[in-house]
């Protein structure tokens, strides 16, 4: 067996990445519960929600009322994409902020309506003023191995762009595979160029499981010598600007696999899949995922 780590971290993407795409409007109180659950089954680290137009999605209108009323436990993330938005988060409450941009240019176009150049220019401010008020500063590379317009990016340009994160003063890089499209093999070979290029910096791995390579593709980060890693409850979400892209991995699959390993998480697997059954009658389809699927049948 390949080296791997004692402990890892789960950051849970389910109320912010898991909702955003949802059709079916889930509302504040049940939200709220969903993220308390979640919290009392022992994640620490989470995406509350987003601070973006509701015109584009809707479904994150009540960012203001969830991060005003959610027990502050952990490390809590809001997604920022502009000033308007960190702006809006700050005197919400939110004490650690995510922004994002796609290493595609049309990706980051049919996202933000900028290109990736443009979007790091308007960045670049915002994130020295936040790590000068000492905030925690999240990027989210998107499109970091694929993407769903312009198909294989080059590695060295998505290290390119966690390097300038880095040289701003970010304290976390969550890199991520959005289309569900790496390999292992891939996987690896970046997780580990990132690493050795960026030691001082919190690295993330961030799959989507769209060709069922999502834990293959984690075990590989691990090798790479990856601790960190985002996923969803219930393997609910999916980019609205990604053709193609279905849920995040699941969380509860991701930590089964990962204590069956050995490596500690922190996380009561089974109050987990209790936090999924809360929310599971009000999104709009069915959720089976493996471990899930074997907590319903011996409940």
């Amino acid at each position: 067996m390949f080296s791997l780590p004692n402990k890892a971290t789960i950051i849970e993407v389910g109320p912010r990445d898991g909702l955003q795409n949802e059709g079916k409007l889930v509302s504040t109180e049940n939200k709220l519960e969903f993220i308390e659950a979640l919290q009392g089954a022992g994640i620490e680290e989470m995406e509350l929600t987003s601070f973006v137009s509701p015109k584009w999605v809707p479904q994150m209108a009540d960012a203001n009322e969830i991060v005003s009323a959610v027990q502050k436990t952990g490390r809590q993330f809001v997604l920022t994409p502009n000033e308007k938005g960190i702006t809006s988060a700050l005197q919400a409450g939110a004490k650690a902020v995510a922004v994002f941009v796609g290493v595609s240019d049309s990706f980051n176009k049919k996202n933000i309506n900028k290109t990736t150049a443009e979007s790091m220019e308007a960045l670049k401010p915002l994130i020295l003023k936040l790590k000068q008020d000492g905030l925690f500063v999240r990027a989210c590379i998107s499109t970091a191995f694929y993407c769903p317009f312009e198909g294989a990016i080059k590695p060295e340009a998505t290290i390119e762009l966690c390097r300038q994160f880095v040289e701003w003063g970010v304290d976390e890089l969550s890199v991520a595979d959005t289309i569900g499209m790496a390999s292992p093999q891939e996987s690896y070979a970046l997780f580990n160029d990132l690493v050795e290029a960026f030691p001082d910096v919190l690295m993330t791995a961030h799959f989507h499981d769209t060709r069922k390579m999502a834990l293959a593709n984690i075990f590989a980060a691990l090798q790479a010598g990856v601790s960190r890693f985002d996923s969803s409850a219930g393997g609910l979400g999916g980019c609205p600007f990604a053709p193609g892209a279905t849920g995040n991995v699941a969380t509860e699959d991701v930590v089964n696999m990962l204590h069956r390993m050995g490596i500690e998480t922190g996380i009561d697997i089974d109050r987990l899949c209790e936090a999924i059954a809360k929310i599971e009658p009000h999104v709009s389809s069915s959720i089976a995922t493996g471990m899930y699927t074997l907590y319903k049948n011996r409940a």
